[in-house]
């Protein structure tokens, strides 16, 4: 391979069977350390430092190349645990990316004890403020009572606390939002291994109208999946009529739940 930019994929525990699927679309396997590395060799055209940050700014550039890094590792993950490589990962020579295996075996090691047998599972939980709204009044105490209030008033009293209900209305909004970001998150923590909770995404970038109040992702064993995926279910229909949408997607490579410690 020297000459060539080695594109790293991820790696497994053992060749993958059938290897012709993968030989198809030029991806490539070096045996090292009892692991095996999922590879490609790519030009320097499109993956030099220099070139790959310029390509980069290409969307559809990234966009085939991104969706090919993960179906691979899909592809490898359809019989058996892999650590997964971000996108865009590069060794200069087979030589370097051995020693790197060497260095990391121990922690590699680990890694794959971890998630051995498990899947990652993505949940991202959405708020329609709008909707929740106008159900304000079954679910808040608080609203319910000054809404008593303003219909028992004159109307300049009524006016006024009109617009007190409008300041209390967002603000037990923002608190329901809240219980119900964190009691969802609870019930898909129950069955999992492992979880992490990620910054929210802005509207503008995930493209909806409703707001996000939960960006999770879990590590879930395989014999739990069928019964993860039931909770979302149920979720998704018990939040339709207050505006709470669920999206659970997996299986997912385990980026989330890989650490990869140099040796001591």
């Amino acid at each position: 391979m020297t000459g060539n930019l080695i594109y790293v994929y991820c790696i497994a525990e053992a060749l993958p069977r059938e290897t012709g699927r993968f030989e198809a679309r030029g991806v490539k396997f070096v045996v090292s350390g009892g692991f095996t590395v999922i590879v490609k060799l790519v030009s320097e055209d499109g993956f030099s430092e220099a070139n790959f940050r310029q390509n980069v700014s290409d969307i559809q550039w990234l966009e085939k190349n991104a969706r090919e890094h993960i179906e691979v590792i899909l592809m490898v993950m359809e019989q058996g645990a892999v650590i997964p490589f971000k996108f865009g990962t590069i060794y200069q020579t087979e030589a370097s990316l051995k020693q790197f295996v060497a260095d990391y075996s121990a922690s590699l090691a680990e890694n794959f004890l971890n998630i051995r047998g498990k899947e990652e599972w993505s949940v991202k939980i959405y708020c329609d403020r709008k909707a929740l709204n106008e159900k304000i009044d079954e679910l808040s105490a608080e609203a319910a009572a000054m809404e008593v209030q303003i219909r028992a008033s004159s109307p300049g009293k009524a006016f006024l606390l009109g617009r007190k209900k409008n300041e209390l209305i967002e603000n037990e909004i923002d608190r329901l939002c809240k219980r119900y970001g964190h009691e969802y998150f609870v019930e898909f923590k129950n069955l999992s291994e492992s979880t992490k909770i990620s910054n929210l995404i802005p509207k503008e970038f995930t493209g909806r109208e409703d707001t996000m109040i939960l960006n999770a992702t879990f590590l879930v064993d395989k014999s739990r999946v069928a019964g993860f995926c039931s909770v979302a279910d149920a979720l998704r229909s018990k939040g339709r009529n207050t505006g709470i949408s669920v999206e659970a997607t997996g299986p997912w490579p385990p980026f989330s739940f890989i650490s990869i410690k140099e040796k001591q």
